[in-house]
């Protein structure tokens, strides 16, 4: 591990986000092994929110899959990744308001929550599932196109 995983590491443990996630982890009957760089893996995820096949809370990772097919795909384990070190980075618990936000605003402007989504983005948009946009959407209210 980096020293800049170790902080991550460190940073996500006192914020209280990791032990959240592992809390989460167990509530939710997934098997959690240790993961890449400082990372713990949650498999098996079969609860209904959030629709994604994987997502991030502190430095646990809850993928839907397996642990073998989520170790082998690791664009989307970089991005998770990068999640965590944006939990690191907001302190924490900050991190979900913010990234509920800038869900809100990507949906709003593409139709997609992840296409606009700053955290999305700088996580790096293919890798996690969403589709780059570059034209805005249309807005239902007035079925023009957003400027």
């Amino acid at each position: 591990m980096t020293s800049g995983q170790r902080l991550r590491q460190i940073a996500n443990m006192l914020n209280g986000t990791t032990p959240l996630g592992l809390v989460l982890a167990v509530c939710a009957g997934t098997t959690v092994g240790r993961g890449p760089r400082g990372l713990l893996i949650a498999s098996r995820y079969r609860w209904r929110l959030p629709f994604a096949g994987a997502f991030t809370v502190g430095n646990v990772i809850l993928f839907r899959a397996g642990p073998e097919a989520a170790r082998a795909n690791p664009a989307l384990l970089g991005h998770e990744e990068r999640h965590s070190t944006q939990y690191a980075w907001c302190l924490g618990l900050p991190f979900l308001p913010l990234y509920f936000i800038a869900a809100g605003w990507s949906l709003w402007r593409t139709g997609n929550p992840g296409s606009a989504n700053f955290f999305e983005r700088h996580a790096g948009l293919e890798a996690g599932g969403y589709p780059r946009t570059s034209a805005p959407a249309t807005d239902p209210r007035t079925n023009r196109t957003r400027a």
